[in-house]
């Protein structure tokens, strides 16, 4: 094997998917040195960072060796190293979800996008830390305790994708696997300047899937930069007829990102949907961002959709999601859960068919809404957060800007309204306050998921945010 300087790894761990790809292909490199050297940066900053929480080396590097021999290098993700969210299944991978319930359980199958992204060719290097049950926008639980954040070690990474996030900024897998149902991939993403995708419903097939209709949770990509998510996206997207709300269009659509001409697009923005209060910090690099925009030469203008009772419909859908899934949780473990997701389970068992039946109601009148705000615009943008993120040791934010929030995610509204419209919502790096990042969000119409993609890479090329890696690298390779 080679034997790489810090400067070359560094080098190396900055590429893009499809230049680690040419490397192995051109014997510059194989697949046991790309996985070795990602190994070699988990191990030298994990410590500090606390991103991974189950690290399966011996098992990445096996699968690496058995590509080499094979020269099995025609796959899409072939040798790329790839960390998988820690609520998704892995077939002899310890999968705790987060919760002391789990701490020990190992499964014996695959969750469905797992399988699809070790079809591709990845190598799975291991788990990336979550919240319990993936609930709230920060990741830290009673298992694996707290991910800090990489560009400030006492704030907080945001969740529930919020190892995945570190690990990405850290460099130490080029792409992970994420979920998001209220902003899990969109507000990690933001807040460790990387890329996170909510797809449409129905883009990526989820198995298992207790309520496959209820649109609200989906996996998703992230990664640096929007070639590398798309990459990502296209294996684990496609038609599965298992799967009610499967869409039937090809997967490969979403490697053809050409760009369009910005001047023929108009793109509304606003800093909170009319609704949601947002820190004065968040207002401000958000006003940076449509300057960006308007500088490239998009249309923009001031506006958002009429959102009206999307508290309740998120609300009601979550608590019944959360009912659904952890109602014999909060009989035999209650014990063993955070207080946040019983009353979140409880709420859910006290909805009636009435509850349920008038946010389907409400639920209606926003898709109506969103079609007819579409039919101005082509695009929404927003902040993906409506805070920088914030200390480790808070739970949850209960104030922004003056007005005070009720429960533990009423401050992730910009993300979890756009979750109930069913929109495609992509997060990609906003640039830096006060040293922290930030991101935008992009939304699209239903369906529009590449075109979301297509906007954002015009945005991405023009600011170069992604390559700002945090300073734990930095100067580790100033002394190298």
């Amino acid at each position: 094997m080679n034997n790489f300087s810090n400067i070359e790894k560094n080098k190396i761990l900055n590429l893009k998917i499809k230049e680690m790809k040419e490397l192995i292909s051109s014997g510059e490199i194989n697949s046991e040195e790309l996985v070795s050297i990602h190994i070699d940066q988990i191990e030298k900053f994990d410590s500090k960072t606390n991103a991974v929480c189950t690290f399966t080396p011996d098992f990445a590097l096996e699968n690496a060796r058995k590509i080499d021999k094979n020269k099995d290098y025609n796959k899409p993700l072939s040798g790329i190293p790839i960390l998988i969210k820690d609520l998704n299944k892995t077939a002899g991978i310890r999968t705790t979800m987060g919760s002391r319930i789990y701490s020990d359980f190992i499964p014996k199958d695959d969750d469905l996008v797992v399988q699809k992204i070790k079809e591709s060719g990845a190598l799975i290097l291991g788990k990336s830390n979550v919240p319990e049950f993936g609930a709230g926008s920060h990741t830290f639980n009673d298992v694996f305790k707290t991910t800090f954040n990489p560009y400030d070690l006492s704030k907080t990474a945001g969740g529930s994708s919020g190892g995945a996030g570190v690990a990405l900024a850290m460099r130490m897998v080029p792409m992970a696997q994420g979920s998001d149902m209220g902003g899990s991939l969109r507000n990690p993403a933001a807040w460790n300047n990387v890329v996170g995708f909510r797809t449409s419903i129905g883009t990526i097939p989820q198995l298992p899937a207790d309520i496959t209709y209820n649109m609200m949770s989906v996996n998703g990509p992230m990664a640096r930069n929007i070639d590398d998510l798309s990459i990502l996206l296209s294996c684990m997207a496609g038609y599965d007829n298992r799967i009610g709300n499967s869409i039937n269009e090809p997967s490969e659509r979403f490697l053809d990102i050409k760009l369009p001409d910005p001047k023929k697009i108009k793109i509304a923005f606003t800093h909170n949907l009319g609704i949601y209060p947002v820190s004065q910090e968040i207002k401000e690099a958000f006003s940076s961002s449509i300057e960006i925009f308007s500088k490239i030469g998009f249309i923009m203008e001031e506006s958002f959709p009429n959102l009206e009772n999307v508290d309740n419909v998120f609300q009601t859908y979550r608590a019944y999601t959360y009912a659904d899934a952890h109602k014999e949780h909060i009989v035999k473990n209650r014990n063993l859960m955070k207080d946040t997701i019983i009353w979140n389970v409880e709420k859910g068992l006290e909805l009636k068919g009435t509850d349920l039946a008038l946010a389907e109601s409400q639920r209606s009148v926003i898709d109506q809404n969103i079609a007819e705000f579409f039919e101005k615009y082509d695009f929404l943008v927003l902040p993906s957060t409506s805070v920088l993120p914030f200390d480790k040791n808070i739970e949850y934010i209960k104030e922004i800007d003056g007005v005070e929030l009720e429960t533990y995610i009423d401050w992730m509204g910009l993300c979890y309204a756009i979750t109930a419209t069913g929109c495609p919502s992509i997060s990609i790096p906003g640039g830096f306050i006060k040293g922290l990042p930030t991101g935008i969000q992009i939304v699209g119409k239903k369906l529009d998921d590449l075109n979301v993609l297509r906007i954002a890479k015009i945005f991405e090329e023009e600011t170069n945010f992604y390559k700002i890696q945090p300073n734990i690298i930095n100067k580790e390779n100033d002394g190298d």
